[in-house]
Parts: C-alpha cells; sequence; structure tokens
C-alpha cells in the first residue's frame, strides 16, 4: 500500500470580535443541492520540506492569505482508493497546523490553483465543526476552537 504525507491549515483571524476560519471550496466539488463543499487548505509534502512549511505554502496558495503558526493540532489518518493508477490504495497522513492570519486578501488564488480551488471564504469558527465537508478536518476545527478559548493571546501578532 503507497504511503503519501500532507499537511494543511488551521488559519484563524479574530475580527469584529468573533473567531473565524479561513475555508476552501474545492474546484469541481458540491454537496447534495449544489451547496458548496468546505474543507481546510491543505496538500502534499514537497521532498525536503517540513510538514509545517507545507502548510503555511498550501495556506498562501489555496487561500492568498500570509500565516504564522501557532502550534500543531494534530493527525488525520485514513484509507482512500485512487480513482487512477488502477484503483490503487493509499494510506494517508493529514497533519494540521493553527495558523494565525497575519496579512493578505482572502481569495486571491494564484490562477495556476484555480484547478484545485474554486474559491475561499471566512466562515465562524464555532459553525466550522458543522460546516466543514470532512469528519477528520471538522475534529481539526474544534480543537482550533478549543485552543483560541483556551488561549486568548493568539489574536496578539
Amino acid at each position: 500500500m503507497t504511503r503519501e504525507f500532507s499537511a494543511g491549515g488551521v488559519v484563524v483571524r479574530q475580527m469584529r470580535g468573533r473567531w473565524w476560519l479561513a475555508a476552501i471550496e474545492p474546484a469541481g466539488r458540491s454537496a447534495a443541492g449544489g451547496k458548496a463543499v468546505l474543507a481546510l487548505p491543505k496538500g502534499l509534502v514537497d521532498p525536503g520540506e517540513k510538514p509545517e512549511e507545507t502548510a503555511l505554502r498550501e495556506v498562501r496558495e489555496e487561500t492568498g492569505l500570509a500565516t504564522t503558526p501557532v502550534t500543531k493540532l494534530g493527525d488525520i489518518k485514513y484509507v482512500y482508493t485512487r480513482s487512477w493508477a488502477g484503483g490503487e490504495r493509499v494510506f494517508k497522513v493529514v497533519s494540521f497546523y493553527l495558523l494565525r492570519y497575519q496579512s493578505g486578501e482572502l481569495g486571491e488564488i494564484a490562477p495556476e490553483m484555480r484547478i484545485e480551488v474554486g474559491g475561499a471564504r471566512w466562515i465562524l469558527l464555532n459553525d466550522a465543526p458543522l460546516q466543514l465537508a470532512y469528519k477528520g478536518e471538522r475534529e481539526m476545527a474544534a480543537k482550533a476552537l478549543e485552543y483560541v478559548t483556551r488561549n486568548p493571546d493568539v489574536k496578539r501578532p
């Protein structure tokens, strides 16, 4: 079984006295009723790259945001079957990091990334565990909410 390692970011920002999370809309995916699928930015760890570096890069590429690392939230592990390569099964580990918004305009996505990302939006962090499409990502959003609740100094640059 092939193994893949990815990393992603749970980007948080405090606006108007509330915590928000940067979510992406993967290109070409929609839920029942045409509703947008919301996910966290993530991608494969490049050779020679540390997972935290991957998370920062993927967030920048998929959302347009520059961020600052806060802490590692955890890993999601699962097996999937590729729809290409003869239906090969893959064991995947995705490491997620809590990242604080630093600068940038959400949704300023490079044209070459539009094949992967259809859009990006801020959603309330309190609602993210219900709005994100994937179970493991909902768990990471819940961990981020718990972290910022227990560590109010996260909002300081």
